[in-house]
C-alpha cells in the first residue's frame, strides 16, 4: 500500500502530498468499505452528492456496472461575478449586410436570405449554404464530393446523391424560368450559370 494514499479526514488529505504508482499512468482499484471514508465527511459545507446516471459511466465487459457520484459545491463569495450591465452603447453594430450574387440570385449572408427577381425563397439551412456557395462561385464546376465537405463539412457520411437531392430542391424553388441556373456536369457534378 505504499502508493496509494488513504482520505482520513479533509484537512489532512489538504495538507498530505499525493502518491502514485511509478507507471506513466494512474490507475484505480477497488477498495474495501473498511477502507473507505465516508464521503459525506470529505464534502465541504453545503455541498450535495447526487448518483450519476448510469448512461454517463463508462462500463467495463464482464464487470458489474459502476457506481458513481456528482458533487454540487456552492458557489463562495469569490466565485460570484456581479452582474454585466450592458448599456446601448456598448454592443458592438453589426458589420454591413455582405450581399453576393448577381442579378438572377442575391445572397444576404447576414440576413440569410436568398432573392430571386425580388422573391425571397423559403430554404432550408443546407439549401442555403448550397445555394450561395454555387453563387459565390459562378460557373466554376464543383464536383459532388467537393460540395459535400464544402457545405455538409468532413464529418458527414454520405455520397453524392445527397447533392442531388438538394440541388433538384433548389431547381425548384428557384421556379421554371430560373431552375436551368444551375446545371449538372455529367459524371462530375454541379455549376452555377447564371
Amino acid at each position: 500500500m505504499s502508493h496509494t494514499r488513504s482520505l482520513t479526514s479533509a484537512a489532512s488529505a489538504a495538507t498530505a502530498p499525493l502518491a502514485y504508482p511509478p507507471g506513466p499512468r494512474h490507475r484505480l482499484r477497488a477498495v474495501d468499505r473498511s477502507e473507505a471514508d465516508r464521503v459525506v465527511d470529505l464534502l465541504p459545507p453545503g455541498a450535495t452528492w447526487l448518483p450519476a446516471p448510469q448512461h454517463s459511466l463508462p462500463t467495463l465487459p464482464g464487470q458489474p456496472p459502476m457506481v458513481g457520484y456528482l458533487v454540487l459545491v456552492p458557489a463562495g463569495p469569490d466565485d460570484l461575478q456581479p452582474p454585466i450591465a450592458f448599456a446601448p452603447q456598448s454592443v458592438p453594430q453589426p458589420p454591413a449586410a455582405t450581399a453576393a450574387g448577381d442579378e438572377l440570385v442575391r445572397i444576404d449572408a447576414a440576413q440569410r436570405t436568398a432573392e430571386v427577381d425580388g422573391r425571397v425563397l423559403d430554404l432550408t439551412y443546407l439549401e442555403f449554404e448550397l445555394l450561395a456557395h454555387l453563387v459565390t462561385h459562378p460557373h466554376r464546376v464543383h464536383s459532388r464530393d467537393q460540395l459535400v465537405t464544402t457545405v455538409w463539412g468532413y464529418g458527414h457520411v454520405g455520397d453524392g446523391r445527397t447533392v442531388d437531392v438538394h440541388v433538384a430542391r433548389l431547381r425548384r424553388k428557384l421556379g421554371a424560368a430560373h431552375r436551368g441556373a444551375i446545371q449538372t456536369v455529367r459524371r462530375v457534378g454541379y455549376k452555377y450559370a447564371p
